[in-house]
Formats: C-alpha cells, structure tokens, sequence
C-alpha cells in the first residue's frame, strides 16, 4: 500500500476559504467530536449545487448530492504546467462522509475524502482546510461504524486521517487501552457503503513501510495485549512480541512470563484468546522470548512423572505434541534408552503409555525415537507364536466388528500373523497370515 501525501490538494485552495478559517480553532483534534454549526455564502452554495452534478459525473462517483460549496480556486502555475481549477466541498447525506474536489481544466477531477482533511495525517492542533458543511463536520459516527463494519474489536476514542491510493482509504483509530488499527476502505474517496478491512498497527511497527500509526507509541499498543496473558494463564508479562497475523487468520503474541514460563497467544478477529500454545510444547524457534531449555525439560521432567503413573518406565529426554485429542493430551516421547513412546494423558486421572507397536493399533505412529516391536512378539507368545519375533508391521486395519488388526513379519522372513486387537492393550487372536488371506508385506504374501 502506498497512500498518498496529504495537504497537496488543501495547499492548492487560495480562495474563498474565509469560512472554513474562522472555524479551524474549533474543528476537532485526532479525537473528533460534533463541531457547531458555521456560515456558508448563499452563493457558494449556489456555486457548488449548480456545479457538483457534472462534476459527480465526471469523476464516476456515486455520491446522492445533498449539499456543495464551491471552497475555492486554484490558481494557474507556469512552474509545474498546472492550469488551475476549482476546489468544491461535496456533502453525500447524512452518515455519509463527503469529500472535497478540484475540478481541473483538463482531466478528470481530484477527489480527497473529508476524514483526511477533518482528521489530518500530522495532527495539527486545528486542521488547515476542513470540510464544513453541516453533514460533514461531525464524521466521527460513520467513521466509528465503519470500523466496526471493519471489525475492529473496540470502541475507539480517537481517529486519524493516514492517506488514500487510486483505490483505498486509510485512517487510524486508536482504543481505550492503547491498540490501534488501521481502517482501510475499499474506495476512494472513502464510500462508508463500500466494504471496510483492518488491520494491526502492530503489524506496521514491524514493518519497513511508509505507513505508519502515529496515535499511540508502539509499546504501548504492544501492552494492550498483556491483559490476554493474564487471563489465560495467569501470565505475569516480562517481555512480550507481536508475531502477526497467522495462517487462520488469528494474530500471534509470545509472552515470556515472570515466572520464566512463556506462552503464544492465537488472538481472534473478537479480540479474545482463541489458542494457547506452551513454548514448552512447541516447535523450537517458535519462541523466541522464553528460555525454551528450562522450559522443556521442566516439561520432559513432567512427562517422565506422568509415564510412571502410567505404570511406565520411561525416563523422557524428548517429546513432540500431536494435536489435541478431546480431553487428552497425546505426547510422542524418546525415553533415556532411545526407545520411541507414545503417552496419552487425560486431564484428571491416570494415562496411557504405548510402545510404537501398540501405538499404531491406537492410531498413532512413532517418528523419533527407536521403534521396539517387543510388545507385539510377546502378543503372540500369548497364543503360543512363540516361533515369530516381530521385525515389521503393516498399516493397521478396521474390522466389520470395530476391531483393529495388525500385520506383522517375522524376522526369520517367514510368512507372518494378523494379530486382531479389542483396543490397543488388549490381543484377542493372531492368525497366520496363509490364512488370514490379506497379508501385504512382502514375506508374508503368497508364494506362486
């Protein structure tokens, strides 16, 4: 986005501005508010009306005309070949938001939009040349509602004229608590009926763009959000990041907490916690504010604590999170003699710790630590196998009666069993696979 410099259309106004002088002292600031009414020539007034329908036409705005002034002239300028022009303030109705436009003498007219006049981009104390007719004086209610409309999840307080392209209108809003964001019409000048986009100011502070918000310091926006960690997990913010907007749509922020713990933070488009993620628990590199060392094996500690309440022996040196499986927690573990685990540990209660046999009954497969069949050779010496040991198995298969069977291999290269599981802990039958008919590894298949 490259919005426009403001004030090169309100520099260029010389006359018939006598009005709109007289009210620069009491124009809004950045913050708005309702202006009292101000005194506008019969014949400006006459002026615009009589000119505004062809100059609507001209430039293929869709405004429905409720009032015009003709605001001034610009006059000719041999340094930069202008001809010169009229400059016109257009009022659209009411909750509208008009606009001022210079009628050139060649070419069609230049249109800026009244919340970059009434709101200037470098906040002076008075804006130089407001919009000042009576539906465009007080702008700060369609402006408001237009960002609701964008979806800024607060009520602002303040507003801020930012620029507009040949397609976009851009202004700043600032909340109560600091956040700020920027509203980006889809028109130009903005069209409040048109559709209405957002986005973070934090998301320029870290950025090398020309846009920039300007209402609120960026560390200040950056701490509206510590409120969030403190809800989630009673987080007391030490340091804290904005990571931007995520691949569904929710907005990232690591936390690093007093406590030495840290936190990201998936922020819906309400402004409420949709996620949180334990820096503890996820990828490395992911974190860049917490001390993710501590952090893991604090967390690798708890996992060997829960694998023993499990009935467990595993020392876990290493874990990797599968997503979230309704009240519980599934966690691949590496234990200290390199074998591969998978835990599953609800919320309340005592969990589950599978070898990567097993683990593939319950749907779950191994990928970081060494794979042991062990378990699954002692399945068959419980219905006397006792000539297989399990070197391979096959891709686990869902019977018509809701049972799971697994294809193993034998490492003798011997054709193999189908052993059929009532849940991953429990074998009910193992049958050769000369007889179970769909064995697919390769020394179990078929001969001839």
């Amino acid at each position: 986005m490259r919005p426009m410099r403001l004030g090169l259309l309100a520099a260029l106004i010389v006359a018939v501005m006598a009005p709109a002088v007289a009210m620069a002292q009491r124009l809004p600031t950045s913050g708005g508010g309702k202006v009292p009414p101000v005194s506008i020539s019969a014949q400006s007034r006459k002026d615009g009306m009589k000119d505004a329908p062809a100059l609507l036409q001209a430039a293929g705005n869709p405004c429905q005309l409720s009032d015009a002034r003709l605001a001034g002239t610009v006059a000719p300028d041999k340094k930069t070949g202008s001809l010169g022009g009229k400059v016109y303030e257009i009022a659209c109705g009411e909750g509208s938001v008009g606009f001022i436009a210079m009628a050139n003498v060649t070419g069609p007219p230049v249109l800026l939009s009244c919340v970059l006049n009434n709101y200037p981009s470098d906040m002076p104390a008075a804006p130089p040349n407001p919009c000042i007719l009576p539906t465009n004086l007080d702008l700060r209610p369609a402006l408001l509602a237009f960002a609701k409309k964008a979806k800024v999840p607060c009520d602002p307080d303040r507003i801020r004229g930012v620029g507009a392209n040949a397609n976009n209108t851009f202004y700043e809003v600032s909340c109560p608590d600091g956040a700020g964001y920027i509203v980006v019409g889809a028109s130009s000048p903005l069209d409040i009926a048109k559709p209405a986009t957002m986005a973070n100011c934090l998301s320029y502070d870290a950025t090398d763009t020309a846009l920039k918000c300007k209402l609120n310091e960026p560390a200040k926006r950056l701490a509206a959000a510590d409120h969030l960690a403190t809800l989630a997990n009673k987080c007391e913010p030490k340091d804290r990041r904005y990571i931007g907007l995520l691949t569904d749509n929710t907005e990232g922020y690591e936390f690093a907490c007093s406590d030495g713990k840290g936190y990201i933070y998936k922020i819906n488009s309400a402004g409420a916690v949709a996620e949180t993620l334990d820096c503890a628990k996820v990828s490395a590199g992911n974190c860049t504010l917490t001390d993710t060392r501590a952090a893991t094996a604090e967390q690798a500690g708890l996992y060997s604590k829960l694998a023993k309440n499990a009935g467990s022996t595993c020392v876990v040196t290493k874990y990797a999170i599968f997503p979230t499986a309704g009240d519980k927690e599934v966690v691949e573990l590496v234990c200290g003699d390199g074998n591969g685990a998978i835990g599953m540990f609800p919320a309340t209660g005592k969990g589950v710790v599978l070898d990567c046999g097993h683990a593939l009954v319950a749907g779950y497969k191994c990928s970081l630590g060494k794979v042991d069949y062990a378990g699954l050779t002692a399945d068959l010496r419980k219905f006397d196998k006792k000539e297989c040991t399990v070197s391979s198995v096959g891709q686990p298969l869902k019977a018509p009666d809701g049972t799971i069977r697994l294809e193993v291999a034998c490492s003798d290269g011997l054709p193999g069993y189908m052993i059929q599981f009532a849940d991953p802990q429990t074998p009910k039958d193992a049958v050769a696979c000369s007889f179970a008919g769909n064995c697919v590894l390769p020394t179990n298949k078929k001969k001839g």
